[in-house]
């Protein structure tokens, strides 16, 4: 074993032991969060690259973390190995690669009810930046961390599990824990779970996904939630139980995380996330800009709002219409990232890519985008959809307001 190995391992088992043992004790605490993203997202996991032996450690954390809690494993172990070819380029599925091997993590509450309730989210991140689709201008060798996307929700299963096992009283459902590899890569972890479940899906009552609920805004204080038209109770839920939340719904059950494996099984979904920013896919994305206190709100939140189904009988799923950003495809990129939260007209930037052509154009963050070329922009939609008539080579001016000044910038893609 060698220095490096040693020292994880150390750290592995501090944290661990660090933990209280009563977990019947346990709720939801800011302390416990800080310790989980605290490892995860620690310099010494370099990332959490999917199938590297860091990744490996973090996945060895979460099912010590499950044994705690005393949730039962399926053949022996909270590991569920799944192999892939490792993509060509990231979010390509297809590979073409070395054969690899990943694993989610899985833990069971088993109530011996009928129907159960999968809690989620992803573990993996992007390691060195290599392989990845890391979006800082020179990515190569720079630890990823990833303490929101998705260390935080990640420490938001566990919180969860904390909570149910803890104060279980013979809930009418079973709950399952699931923590996935491979989400950076194209959804492969909850994808090769939904072929391979351990449980028959047609007894799932529905799935909770957490994909970057760390960064609660405390002056706006929106939380999106997705796939609310996955079931038609899930809005007339959502409306009556009132929250100091901004909540901003949206109705597609097909998205750029772990859930949509599952709406695709026809499983009714909830989505969670407390918005994009700057430090997205980039090494800034570390420990220190967590609102811990928000995401300790947002958990709260969400357990809430599963214990009001606990009484309901088991959801009814309904398909919905896929959204326009999905359908559209892209030979350009402009290198922004929208602020997906932003309500007003247009498409407001809430990063911009070093040495990409908006950086070039001179486009800052707090931009807001109203016309790309000769195609209006009156939301991420419409941006989108501009973005798709473009090819590498191609010039255009760009409108925007800059703090209500008009300005046209000329960009080459």
């Amino acid at each position: 074993m060698n220095t490096l190995t040693k020292k994880i391992k150390t750290l592995l088992l501090l944290v661990v032991l660090g933990c209280t043992l009563n977990t019947h004790a346990q709720d939801i605490s800011e302390r416990q969060l800080r310790r989980d993203i605290g490892f995860l997202a620690s310099d010494v996991l370099k990332g959490r690259g999917t199938s590297s032996p860091e990744e490996k450690l973090a996945a060895e954390y979460i099912a010590g973390q499950f044994k705690r809690y005393k949730l039962s494993s399926f053949n022996n172990s909270y590991l569920k190995p799944f192999t892939y070819k490792k993509p060509k380029n990231p979010h390509d599925t297809a590979g073409g690669g070395e054969n690899l091997t990943a694993y989610n993590v899985v833990g069971f509450l088993d109530n011996k009810a009928p129907y159960t309730i999968v809690v989620g989210a992803h573990y993996d991140h992007l390691g060195l930046g290599h392989d990845h689709n890391s979006l800082d201008a020179n990515p190569e060798g720079k630890i990823h961390n990833g303490a929101d996307d998705n260390a935080s929700g990640t420490a938001g299963v566990l919180a969860l599990a904390r909570h149910f096992c803890s104060n279980n009283k013979t809930e009418p459902f079973n709950m399952l824990f699931l923590c996935f590899s491979g989400e950076e890569l194209g959804l492969l972890g909850s994808k090769k779970y939904c072929d391979n479940p351990d449980l028959d899906l047609k007894t799932i009552n529905y799935m909770i996904n957490m994909d970057m609920i760390g960064r609660l805004n405390d002056s706006t204080r929106k939380l999106m939630v997705y796939g609310v038209g996955t079931s038609p109770t899930w809005v007339p839920l959502l409306d009556q139980y009132k929250s100091n939340f901004s909540i901003k719904k949206d109705s597609s059950g097909i998205g750029p995380s772990d859930q949509t494996s599952f709406y695709l099984k026809d499983i009714p979904v909830l989505h969670f996330f407390t918005g994009q920013h700057s430090d997205y896919h980039k090494p800034g994305d570390d420990i220190e800009k967590i609102n811990f206190r928000g995401e300790v709100e947002v958990l709260k939140y969400i357990a809430q709002l599963m214990e009001q189904t606990f009484i309901l009988p088991k959801l009814t799923f309904q398909k919905t219409k896929t959204s326009e950003k999905d359908k559209v495809s892209f030979k350009v990129t402009m290198g922004v990232m929208p602020d997906y939260s932003f309500e007003g007209e247009g498409m407001r930037i809430d990063g911009v890519t070093d040495g990409k052509p908006a950086a070039k154009a001179g486009i800052e963050k707090g931009d807001i985008i109203i016309g790309l070329g000769q195609y209006p922009v009156k939301s991420v939609q419409d941006y989108m959809k501009a973005l798709s008539n473009f090819k590498k080579g191609d010039a255009t001016i760009v409108k925007l307001k800059r703090k209500e000044i008009l300005k046209e910038l000329a960009l080459t893609f």
